[in-house]
């Protein structure tokens, strides 16, 4: 197998694969392929507790279906592009070097990687809707390329070095990261502040990659752009506003 990045600002990601070689990835992500590649899409229950993980996938806003690409026969090439601006990560996974990562970062992986749910918590989505923030854990052997938006920022937190972090730029970390949700201290940073309700505390030893672009910020500065209701549709806008900001750094 063979694989290379292409690109910069919207990389791709390119394989090469000798007979019988694949790659899998969720349903979905696949760019293009050359005739020699054959699909095979069937639910995916290891890596986050059988038929309950995959369960708590669906519910967090992920799939139950993983997509198996093989080289049948001949060579065959594949790729997948970012969806986002962004960056393509290798991490190599086996037992004892795990990952975490954030609920879109998972692009493909070699087939026995597995993918489940590492942390999930509503941060009041019971109350104003959403799916709360969810990590995903990447277990297994083999290689895993990971999709993380805007540019990275890479830290090597020392034993008991603590970072707290925005919970949309936490990228992906080593699972030997502890990782817990706060909350923003203080009334008046809650409401004024602007920074959002949570704070995600990463305390070391263990690499941390932090992505510069949260697809949740970004969808937030294009609702600006949208079309907006005119009339009694608009009420309750500008207390809808506050609340949103308020909010906006749940995911």
């Amino acid at each position: 197998m063979q694989s290379s990045i292409v690109g910069t600002t919207m990389p791709v990601l390119e394989f090469v694969l000798e007979p019988n070689e694949s790659v899998i990835s969720e349903a979905g992500e696949l760019s293009w392929m050359t005739s020699a590649i054959q699909m095979t899409t069937h639910t995916q229950l290891g890596g986050g507790g059988g038929i309950f993980g995959a369960i708590k996938r669906v519910a967090g806003g992920g799939t139950l279906f993983m997509t198996e690409y093989r080289a049948a026969g001949a060579r065959g090439e594949l790729a997948f592009a970012t969806k986002l601006p962004g960056h393509i990560v290798p991490v190599e996974v086996s037992p004892g070097h795990e990952y975490m990562i954030h609920r879109h970062g998972f692009l493909c992986a070699t087939p026995q990687i597995q993918v489940g749910v590492g942390f999930q918590q509503s941060l009041g989505a019971g109350i104003f809707g959403g799916d709360g923030f969810l990590l995903q854990r990447l277990s297994g052997m083999g290689t895993a390329w990971l999709e993380l938006s805007g540019e990275l920022v890479v830290k090597d937190l020392q034993p008991g070095e603590t970072l707290r972090v925005h919970p949309g730029h936490v990228g992906a970390f080593q699972s030997g990261v502890s990782f817990q949700i706060t909350t923003v201290p203080g009334i008046k940073n809650i409401i004024f502040g602007g920074d959002g309700l949570f704070l995600a505390a990463l305390t070391g030893p263990g690499r941390i990659w932090l992505q510069t672009l949260p697809i949740s910020k970004l969808a937030h500065k294009l609702m600006e752009y949208m079309p907006r209701p005119s009339g009694d549709a608009a009420k309750g806008g500008v207390v809808g506003g506050i609340v949103g900001s308020i909010l906006e750094g749940m995911k």
